[in-house]
């Protein structure tokens, strides 16, 4: 009789578990899809955008050096970064899965990019499934079929990847009107494994209901490794596929 009862409550509690899982997996899509719904109208092919970088000591507290960076940013997967810090001028090029890099010295250099994942994607809206958007966030270890709902600031945002209460693993904070907040990852960096935290904030109107953060911070092991601050941002100017161009960064005087 004990065991009968047993195998009853077992079969109740699995029963319990696997509504509560297929809910928040449910929960996260419908976030995702109202998400994407908004800006089902929405058109960007590119963007630049001017911004300071200040890069902070390892401990996290004082501000070790600053920058400047032009971010040219073209769908689907094509990023230009110039950046002079301390006075030392680079050009970082992405293109799918590759990294050209050429430094103050001329020289080019070009490594795979899947260490270094941009997340500029994130803040872009593109023709991306909520089915496809959630296949991405699982790729990089989020919980897809984990969620809650938390207030922040007064705002309503959906946390994938994580419970209540659960901080040091990989989630997205989704805001429906302002789309990705924060994302936290485990990446792979020359220390060694460590948590990769980024908060986008600060966000303002850019084209048609697609809000862009001016405001960016990013903390590894929740030290605070670097801080964004977009000075100006245009979208759609037509940039020329030239300047995507390894061979032409190679020419460039």
């Amino acid at each position: 009789m004990d065991v009968a009862r047993a195998v009853v409550l077992l079969v109740v509690l699995v029963s319990i578990l696997a509504g509560a899982l297929c809910g928040a997996a449910q929960d996260a899509r419908a976030a995702v899809e109202a998400f994407m719904a908004r800006l089902s109208e929405v058109n960007v092919e590119d963007l630049v955008i001017v911004q300071t970088l200040t890069l902070y000591h390892p401990d996290g507290r004082l501000p070790q050096s600053t920058g400047e960076q032009r971010v040219l940013f073209k769908l689907p997967l094509r990023q230009r970064v110039e950046q002079t810090v301390e006075g030392q001028h680079e050009v970082q090029l992405t293109v799918g899965d590759r990294v050209w890099i050429r430094r103050a010295d001329g020289k080019l250099y070009d490594r795979p990019a899947l260490e270094q994942r941009d997340r500029t994607y994130l803040l872009v809206p593109a023709k991306r499934s909520a089915a496809d958007l959630l296949a991405g966030w699982r790729a990089v270890g989020v919980r897809v079929d984990v969620s809650h709902v938390t207030r922040v600031g007064g705002r309503q945002l959906t946390v994938i990847g994580a419970k209540p209460g659960e901080r040091d693993v990989p989630m997205v904070w989704l805001d429906t009107e302002y789309g990705v907040v924060r994302i936290v990852t485990r990446e792979t960096l020359p220390t060694g494994t460590a948590l990769l935290d980024s908060a986008f904030s600060e966000h303002r109107p850019l084209v048609g209901g697609f809000y862009f953060p001016h405001r960016q911070e990013v903390f590894v092991n929740g030290k605070l490794l670097m801080l964004i601050t977009v000075r100006s941002v245009r979208a759609n100017t037509n940039l020329p596929d030239t300047l995507f161009d390894p061979e032409s960064l190679r020419r460039e005087p």
